[in-house]
């Protein structure tokens, strides 16, 4: 029969726990942080006619550039769905420099 292994897990959370804490508190601790952008936030349709327009761009073109289909922007537009996330960080990012899609 195998012998058995004793395993102090909850030792080897101890540390980071109490350094998660100390964090928490406004304590200096030598951690890696991350923090993430927010979601971008929904576009009207209108909102999206007006970047395309402000790079003379056709549906079928302004869809190449985002990487999706020409169906894609024309319910855009139309109001029938609304772009994912991939598409709203691009169309967000045209809207303050249109000309970084071209």
């Amino acid at each position: 029969m195998a012998k058995k292994k004793k395993v102090k897990s909850f030792d080897e959370l101890r540390e980071p726990l109490a350094d998660a804490r100390a964090y928490e508190h406004g304590e200096e601790v030598d951690l890696r942080v991350t923090h993430f952008a927010a979601p971008p936030r929904p576009m009207k349709p209108d909102e999206i006619r007006a970047i395309r327009e402000s790079l003379h761009a056709s549906q079928s073109s302004f869809a190449h550039f985002l990487c999706v289909s020409p169906k894609a922007v024309q319910s855009w537009e139309q109001g029938l769905r609304r772009p994912q996330n991939t598409a709203l960080r691009l169309l967000t990012i045209a809207k303050k420099n249109p000309k970084v899609l071209v």
